[in-house]
């Protein structure tokens, strides 16, 4: 409940590994898992991360399967499908996106971010013009590996701002340190909206601290309007979970 009062704009909380572990590991029911959390989150909206063509697997599905699995998934209560292809291969969005858009959820298209010759930012472009094109209602910045620095995302999300006209998010992993600065700079570049994760489980391979950036934007004109003693009470909480020998090795 207390999470559902913080006021962010969705919680990703389901879909690409995260299928893959309660099945594997935990031994749960991942359908469980989200029907659980929809009950509580009355207030925000629930994401999960959808691979395009492979779901949630390791390996392309059939049209109708990827059709199933979004009714199903919108259904049991997720509202927001960020879809992706690791290569920005459109063509293994399509069905996907279609799905979504049929089934009444958000379609939230992804580039997913490298740094190469030939990833310019024109290329990303071309790449966000043919998600919309199918039909997409956001497009999210995906940086996995923590590259994406503050001067070029200033430089992206300007360009998709201008030239694709729908929501931009970010999504960057703290691996290298600039995670923080590179918000910071997609944001007043026009960028809505950006992951983050609670601060006793942000930094390194997660996202960066939601606390450090709410303060941050506290103080200008893009304050996300959040509730402090609620985020510190969720901080608090997840900060008792965290196993004493990562606690000692962050320290």
């Amino acid at each position: 409940d207390t999470i559902d009062n913080v006021g962010y704009y969705s919680l990703e909380m389901w879909g690409g590994a995260t299928f893959d572990v309660c099945l594997r590991f935990l031994r749960e029911n991942p359908w469980e898992r989200l029907r659980a959390i929809k009950a509580k989150a009355k207030n925000t909206p629930l994401q999960m991360l959808l691979r395009g063509q492979n779901i949630v697997g390791y390996r392309n599905y059939s049209d109708d399967v990827v059709d199933k699995f979004v009714a199903l998934a919108c259904e049991n209560g997720i509202d927001i499908f960020r879809i992706f292809d690791a290569l920005n291969d459109t063509r293994n969005l399509k069905s996907a996106i279609k799905a979504v858009k049929r089934h009444g959820g958000h379609a939230q298209g992804t580039l997913a971010y490298t740094i190469s010759p030939v990833h310019t930012v024109e290329k990303y472009v071309k790449y966000a013009k043919e998600q919309v094109a199918i039909g997409i209602d956001s497009l999210c910045i995906k940086d996995m590996a923590g590259i994406l620095s503050p001067i070029r995302a200033e430089r992206l999300v300007r360009a998709l701002v201008e030239q694709i006209g729908i929501p931009i998010q970010i999504h960057c992993h703290a691996t290298s340190g600039m995670s923080t600065a590179t918000y910071v700079e997609g944001v007043r570049a026009g960028a809505g909206a950006i992951d983050c994760a609670i601060s006793a489980m942000a930094g390194f391979s997660s996202q960066p601290p939601v606390e450090t950036l709410a303060a941050i934007f506290d103080e200008t004109n893009y304050s996300a309007n959040l509730d402090m003693d609620a985020l510190m009470k969720v901080s608090k909480y997840f900060a008792g979970l965290v196993p004493k020998t990562q606690i000692e090795k962050r320290a």
